[in-house]
């Protein structure tokens, strides 16, 4: 299968032992997609995440029925002229037939976190920047919009607010969605010290519910999870649920968090939130899970019913290049790479310019679904330039397989500092295959093969290297194709193989 996206888009993370005391969840969108957003129009449905420091921005998935999903590409093909990095927590919204999407980035003038403003008269598509809408105390992110009665409100969380403790503030926006109106209002504060973001908010009979999450949200070291609160008037003060959280993870799954709702035609109502597989964690990130939203009686308090994917897992991805266009579900490091990336003639070439004191090159990379896996490519030109595979946490922590000249290396990046742990000769003008192998012990094996030889490894100091230094705290690692060289030289990929066991 020549398509990479069709079959990427359907991988499912499947890779966790069943339970007896749970049916096994799977999720919906594997890989990391966290703080998801998801919008209904008719019978289709449309889900953002957060793309932190990845390019291009914010991914974007369409399914038929929240549980088959497939991306369509990206909110912002380039960085909105006001931010820096961490792009995160995207919200969807629809008013007066128009899409917007409220979004947290890091501003270039002050390296704060705040919200701007996109809109278009399109879901998936043509999204224009409207610039910040909320800066406010030292952060404001996760925004939420609702619509009260035709008057628009914008819910976000302030840290920062004069030694108060978080909180989660509102206001009135605008009719066209693009400013504050009033003053800002307190809806729920953070006493505890527990934390308090993503927040949601739905209208069930008399009451109003604030969902939202609490605790660490990321990394190997976290306790999210989403809790409830409600009141009787949409500004508050909500009163917290004595029987908190309402959703804490499960026997494969922990740190459930951040999500919004949706309602199906046949008025169910689902909530795609994101939670990180416990035997994968941090190396597969924070991935798309989706569950239902039940009401056992009026006026009581809400039960969720986690759901998992409906396809089976396709544990293979394989790409020859024969698409007029690379797969949109390339990424990149673009705060450290400035990648170019084209399909001629059944070969992707990379190139590109790398920023100083970037060791690893350009990475272009998929979102892993799995820490037990084998992935090859074929190199088919030869130049000094290193191409190859490569999995990649950060510019300066990184482990790859690549051919320059007449060698093959096996090499890390760690601490920003470079190093060669193995290397072949290779023969000139024959296309090389390389190999990289990971396995669930975080161990990892690369191996070179030409013409009809055998597999030849590479060892670093005759045993097999651990990779456990990749993960970055707010994202997975990825995997993918590298290259580093000048910008006059070009890395030649004629086939791309990822399988996941």
């Amino acid at each position: 299968m020549k398509n990479l996206l069709f079959v990427f888009a359907i991988i499912v993370a499947a890779f966790v032992k069943p339970s007896f005391a749970q049916e096994r969840i799977s999720a919906v969108i594997p890989g990391d997609f966290a703080d998801p957003s998801v919008w209904r129009k008719g019978n289709q449905y449309y889900a953002i995440g957060t793309s932190s420091e990845w390019a291009p921005h914010f991914p974007m998935y369409t399914s038929t029925n929240l549980k088959d999903w497939k991306q369509t590409g990206y909110v912002f093909d380039q960085a909105p002229e006001w931010t820096t990095g961490s792009f995160w927590a995207p919200e969807y919204f629809y008013h007066n037939s128009t899409y917007y999407i409220y979004y947290t980035a890091r501003r270039k003038s002050d390296n704060a976190s705040y919200i701007g403003v996109a809109t278009s008269k399109f879901p998936d598509r043509g999204f224009k920047d409207h610039g910040v809408i909320i800066e406010h105390g030292k952060e404001a992110i996760d925004a939420f919009v609702y619509n009260e009665k035709g008057q628009l409100y914008i819910t976000f969380k302030a840290y920062g607010l004069d030694n108060r403790p978080m909180e989660i503030l509102g206001s009135k926006l605008s009719a066209d969605g693009l400013k504050l109106e009033g003053e800002l209002f307190t809806m729920f504060k953070d006493d505890s010290r527990i934390g308090l973001e993503g927040q949601s908010i739905l209208k069930k009979d008399d009451y109003y519910y604030l969902f939202y999450s609490a605790g660490n949200c990321c990394g190997s070291k976290c306790d999210y999870n989403v809790r409830v609160a409600r009141s009787k008037t949409f500004q508050g003060p909500y009163e917290d649920f004595g029987n908190n959280p309402v959703l804490a993870g499960n026997t494969d799954w922990k740190c459930s968090g951040h999500g919004t709702f949706v309602n199906t035609p046949q008025g169910k109502t689902f909530y795609l939130y994101h939670a990180y597989n416990r035997e994968t964690t941090v190396y597969t990130g924070r991935q798309g899970m989706l569950a239902e939203l039940t009401w056992p009686e009026k006026n009581g308090w809400p039960v969720f019913k986690e759901q998992s994917a409906a396809a089976k897992p396709a544990l293979q991805v394989k790409d020859e290049f024969a698409a007029a266009t690379p797969s949109v579900a390339w990424q990149w490091d673009f705060r450290n790479s400035s990648p170019v990336f084209t399909q001629v003639n059944d070969t992707l070439r990379l190139s590109g310019t790398i920023k100083e004191g970037n060791q690893s090159g350009i990475a272009l990379t998929l979102r892993p679904v799995s820490t037990d896996f084998e992935m090859i490519t074929t190199v088919g030109n030869q130049n000094s330039a290193q191409k190859g595979l490569i999995f990649y946490g950060d510019a300066g922590a990184s482990v790859g397989v690549s051919a320059r000249d007449d060698l093959a290396e096996f090499w890390i990046v760690k601490d920003s500092k470079r190093t060669v742990l193995g290397s072949s000769e290779i023969m000139i003008k024959v296309p090389v295959q390389l190999k990289m192998v990971v396995k669930p012990d975080l161990t990892c094996r690369v191996y070179v093969k030409q013409d009809q030889a055998d597999w030849k490894e590479l060892k670093g100091e005759g045993k097999p290297v651990v990779i456990d230094f990749l993960p970055q705290w707010d994202r997975s690692p990825r995997i993918g194709l590298n290259f580093k060289g000048d910008p006059d030289q070009d890395a030649r990929f004629t086939a791309f193989e990822l399988t996941n066991k």
